[in-house]
């Protein structure tokens, strides 16, 4: 069996693979709260809420494939199976049923303010050890950044 080696040794390669697959979590995860909010949203303000959330479900989809290609270019394996996601998430859950609007703005805004508040902590801790994984986690957060912005301005 081949196996995939990186440049990263040491504390290094540990630091950047936590910060690697806690972000791949963050991001798996908020795909999946995004579309169940998509699917069960109700409302006044359905169509606007229900089209950003694809916006959330996009952005999230782009950038854990790119994470996650990364941890494999430096020899890391991602872990994005369902039970690695459900047991290591910290993105809140939404209820079952139906997602009154105003519910909605206030669950993902608090969602996005969580995912952008780590991903500020490994943008921090990957400076040293990988400017080049620094860079992956500063375009991630730009892109929280905005749509945090965006639900924000909802409420």
């Amino acid at each position: 069996m081949a196996t995939i080696t990186g440049p990263l040794a040491g504390d290094a390669r540990s630091t950047v693979a936590e910060a690697l697959q806690g972000a791949l979590v963050d991001l798996i995860d908020l795909s999946l709260v995004a579309k169940q909010a998509h699917w069960n949203l109700v409302g006044a303000h359905f169509r606007p809420i229900h089209r950003q959330l694809d916006k959330v479900t996009e952005l999230a989809r782009k950038h854990m494939d790119i994470l996650a290609e990364r941890s494999v270019a430096l020899g890391i394996n991602p872990d994005g199976r369902s039970a690695t996601v459900a047991r290591n998430t910290k993105l809140p859950q939404p209820d079952g049923g139906w997602l009154e609007d105003g519910k909605v703005v206030a669950t993902i805004t608090e969602t996005l303010d969580g995912i952008s508040k780590r991903m500020y902590e490994r943008i921090r801790l990957t400076d040293e050890p990988d400017p080049v994984t620094q860079d992956l986690l500063i375009a991630v957060a730009r892109e929280i950044d905005k749509q945090h912005w965006m639900f924000q301005a909802q409420r």
